[in-house]
């Protein structure tokens, strides 16, 4: 039980149960806010650093906020100085870049015009070539045109005369030789050549003796090459004895012969690999010649003939220089002649000139009317043109 105002009250009764619930209350609430109060101290308490250092904390937040300014205004300096940076290098880019390509494109044109001129060049060069092979298909025509003429005898001797009258032609006088010139014993030279006694006309036969050289040249193995020597062998001195025989006349020729090859080729042949055949023409007086060695007697030759017509002239050529001297000396007294009338002419033309000054003064007496003067002068020149008729 407990009392409460002189009324007593059961424990377990709700209005008791009501009440001591609510001083429970209140008192809880007394011991929170008195445990709140005390904590509010000690917060209190521990709040003052904290306050202190969140000002410090406000002051470093307001130094970052400048810092921060600060900095935005760097960055906004240094994005302006990049954009300037960027605006400049991208023109400076721009600039660069338009040179190159300038350079570029000059350089693409002149390769274009070298190019362009390499091409012409070469152009002209393959019309070089086109007209070059054209001309050498049309050698090759002609060689095979030459192979047919040398393989037969007959034509071959007609090449080798053609080519001896060419080279006879541009080395003598025409007057001093004969083309297929006909001796006192009926045969028949290709050239007989007039020169003086000694040594007298001398004749000039072709030879060629093509097919030995040819099977000396193909010949693969020694036997062939024996064949062949023996062949050009053969031949050479064959013609070396027709030559002798029909062509040296006792009397009407000179003591001695040439024989013209009309090839460089086997006349080097006959000379490098067989000298027997060279002596054996020296004994029978019998001269083998090429194109060029022909050439060079011929000249030879030539100053023979000069020489002896010289001499032959020798009296005509004096005869000549006494009728020179005459006109020389006719000359030099008509010239004399000549040089006296010119004398004669000047002598006229300076007396000419002293009467013509005499004529010019009275006309311009005349024209003063100074007639006392001009009688005197008249006298004067009365008296002068009178010594003068």
């Amino acid at each position: 039980m407990i009392t409460i105002g002189g009324t007593p009250y059961a424990l377990n009764d709700p209005l008791v149960l009501a009440a001591l619930g609510g001083l429970a209350v209140v008192l809880l609430m007394l011991i929170l806010l008195f445990l709140s109060a005390r904590a509010a101290g000690r917060s209190a308490r521990a709040m003052a650093p904290l306050a202190m250092q969140m000002g410090q904390l406000g002051q470093r937040v307001q130094s970052l906020g400048d810092g921060q300014e600060r900095l935005a205004g760097g960055l906004h300096h240094v994005s302006e100085a990049q954009a300037q940076s960027q605006t400049a290098m991208l023109q400076l880019m721009e600039k660069r870049l338009s040179e190159v390509s300038g350079q570029m494109n000059e350089n693409l044109q002149g390769s274009a015009r070298r190019t362009a001129q390499t091409l012409g060049e070469l152009q002209q060069r393959l019309t070089a070539i086109d007209k070059a092979q054209d001309n050498i298909t049309k050698l090759s025509g002609d060689v095979l045109t030459l192979q047919d003429i040398l393989s037969n005898k007959q034509t071959r001797g007609a090449f080798g005369e053609i080519q001896l009258t060419d080279i006879v032609s541009k080395a003598l006088p025409k007057d001093s030789y004969t083309l297929q010139a006909t001796l006192s014993n009926g045969k028949r030279a290709d050239c007989l050549i007039h020169l003086p006694n000694p040594p007298g006309p001398i004749c000039v036969d072709s030879k060629f003796p093509l097919e030995a050289y040819e099977a000396l040249r193909n010949a693969t193995n020694d036997w062939e090459v024996n064949e062949a020597a023996k062949f050009l062998r053969t031949s050479v001195k064959k013609h070396i004895k027709d030559i002798s025989e029909k062509y040296i006349l006792d009397g009407e020729t000179a003591d001695g012969a040439l024989m013209f090859l009309p090839s460089e080729a086997v006349y080097a042949e006959l000379h490098a690999n067989f000298p027997d055949l060279v002596r054996e023409g020296f004994a029978a007086r019998v001269w083998i010649v090429s194109p060029t060695t022909c050439m060079a007697t011929l000249n030879t030759m030539r100053a023979i003939l000069k020489d002896a017509r010289m001499r032959e002239q020798a009296g005509a050529i004096r005869r000549e220089l006494g009728l020179l001297f005459a006109d020389v000396e006719r000359l030099g007294t008509r010239v004399e002649n000549l040089d006296r009338h010119f004398g004669q002419a000047a002598k006229d033309i300076s007396d000419i000139k002293i009467s013509a000054d005499k004529a010019g003064r009275r006309a311009r007496r005349l024209d003063n009317f100074d007639f006392e003067e001009l009688a005197p002068d008249t006298d004067e020149t009365v008296v002068k043109l009178t010594k003068d008729s």
